[in-house]
């Protein structure tokens, strides 16, 4: 791997950490977009980065300033992300999933000034633009690498003639009067529910997303050598931090897949040579289905080191069977959008606990009692985090930043222990967060939802095990005296007003939901009863 620290200094920010990778590594590929077989070699890569760059510039982005990004999976998505860090302004990646209304909010909140998005979302766009404040300029991206369009996002007024930039334009563009960018400016801003089920905005640094491609590729021991596949979606951190910043500090490649495909997926790995990838423990039981008997005969896979697997546990049932199948260890890991992406990672060698999610990767990690305390080792408690990954704050949510430092530390909202050896397990969620093959789902939004409906008394959503999502959404409704409904209306009812995967898949009538002293809902104890 290349030492970072023999550098004659360190890099400030993600343009400067490209900057350097150039200079090093300027003919070697970094980027490979498998939807259609195009590369970029650092050099290349960077001269795209300028181009985007100097068109955001163009339409007034500039240090501070939220863009969103609403894409597929693509070469034009990291180049996004990059122009963005380019420039000084905020990255913003949008979940492809939610429907217009959330990402209005989401937009509003972030207070985009600017949006990428994709020709295949355009529209959802266009019905809320009026509504969205302080967006200024829409640039769409079709599937011709140099195609964009521009055009002012009033919807009233269009007072910029559009068009398509040409390609020699954008060939000539570069980003020449950029601003001085500091480590603790913000980089990325990206939601996640919190415990009210509102969606906060996790404000991530420049430094903390260097620090995370540090900790994850020295853990790792990645090196130029590696290439690394992402196949998990570009609006989570998962795939910006762990396979595509890590390869870059690692001075390695990239490959970036539109979306996991089980029945593609050995082919990539052969043709692309790919030597790690993330995923959730969803893709690996798919991956089982589809293969019982192994890798497909006349694909070259033995360069494949590991699967890297987060965002819930790997049952271990379907860890054993997957490293018995394919000869591909697991290495597990833990974090949040808050933490970055990884704040913990199994040993890649021998030191490898399965069942656990690793140890501390650079970060400092324990476990507290309800009062702040540590607790002894092998007692249940609290997980709490400490930093140069860890978020600097939640976007213009003071109290939520508050409470979440409190004592100083980050609170997970996440129950676990630490054994004798200092391997971290995760057991539970303080939260009732459900965790669906990798995307987070937030209960409450759900109940809030089946309550606006006619026939609905009361209403507590849970996750229940599922063998290949890891959860599935469920709940459990009491319906009001004398009105009748069924399981199918009230899910359209869901499917009307949330995104899909948040949608329950199934609706179980109950008489009464239990209840503590306090009136509040235990869910724990539904699942107890019902499960």
């Amino acid at each position: 791997m290349i030492d970072n620290a023999s550098e004659s200094k360190p890099p400030r920010s993600i343009p400067e950490l490209l900057e350097q990778r150039v200079a090093e590594r300027r003919d070697h590929s970094f980027l490979f977009s498998e939807a259609d077989g195009r590369q970029f070699t650092y050099a290349q890569f960077e001269t795209a980065v300028d181009r985007a760059a100097s068109m955001l510039a163009a339409d007034g982005i500039g240090k501070g300033d939220a863009v969103s990004l609403l894409m597929p999976n693509s070469a034009e998505y990291i180049i996004a992300y990059f122009a963005c860090w380019k420039l000084g302004a905020l990255a913003g990646p949008v979940n492809s999933l939610l429907k217009e209304h959330e990402i209005e909010f989401v937009m509003n909140n972030s207070e985009a000034k600017a949006i990428l998005v994709h020709s295949e979302f355009r529209e959802r766009i266009e019905k809320i633009c009026r509504a969205l404040r302080n967006l200024r300029v829409v640039i769409t991206f079709d599937d011709e690498a140099s195609a964009a369009r521009e055009f002012t996002a009033s919807c009233q007024k269009p007072d910029r003639e559009g068009g398509r930039l040409s390609q020699e334009a954008l060939a000539d563009a570069r980003a020449t009067d950029t601003p001085e960018i500091l480590s603790d400016d913000d980089a990325i801003i990206i939601y996640t529910s919190g415990t009210t089920g509102k969606p906060k905005g996790c404000l991530l640094t420049h430094g903390n997303v260097i620090a995370n491609a540090r900790q994850i590729s020295q853990w790792l021991n990645f090196t130029e050598n590696d290439r690394l596949l992402s196949i998990m979606p570009l609006f989570h951190m998962n795939a910006v931090s762990v396979t595509t910043m890590s390869a870059l500090y690692a001075g390695g490649s990239t490959v970036i897949s539109p979306k996991f495909s089980a029945s593609k997926f050995w082919n990539i790995i052969s043709d692309y040579q790919i030597t790690s990838f993330g995923s959730v423990a969803t893709m690996l039981s798919m991956l089982l289905k589809t293969y019982p008997d192994g890798v497909p005969a006349g694909l070259k896979t033995d360069q494949l080191r590991f699967a890297m697997c987060g965002s819930a546990p790997v049952p271990a049932e379907v860890m054993n069977k997957f490293e018995e199948t394919f000869n591909c260890p697991v290495i597990e890991g833990y974090g949040l959008s808050e933490s970055t992406c990884r704040s913990t990672f199994n040993p890649p060698d021998e030191l490898r606990r399965p069942g656990s999610c690793g140890l501390p990767i650079g970060n400092e990690m324990k476990v507290v009692d309800d009062d702040d305390n540590e607790v002894p080792d092998g007692q249940l408690g609290e997980i709490v985090l400490r930093g140069e990954n860890i978020l600097k704050g939640y976007f213009k949510d003071p109290e939520a930043t508050e409470r979440a430092f409190r004592s100083g530390w980050f609170h997970t909202g996440d129950i676990g222990y630490r054994d004798k050896d200092g391997y971290f397990y995760i057991v539970d969620r303080k939260s009732d967060m459900i965790i669906r093959g990798g995307e987070n789902i937030y209960p409450r939004e759900i109940d809030e939802v089946l309550y606006q409906h006619p026939a609905v008394a009361a209403a507590a959503t849970i996750g229940i095990p599922d063998k290949l999502y890891g959860e599935e959404v469920t709940a459990f409704v009491v319906l009001k005296d004398g009105i009748k409904t069924s399981g199918d209306d009230l899910i359209n009812f869901c499917r009307e007003r949330l995104a899909d995967y948040k949608c329950p898949k199934s609706i179980q009538f109950v008489t009464d939901i239990p209840k503590g002293p306090t009136g509040k809902l235990l869910k724990r104890e539904l699942a107890r009863r019902f499960v």
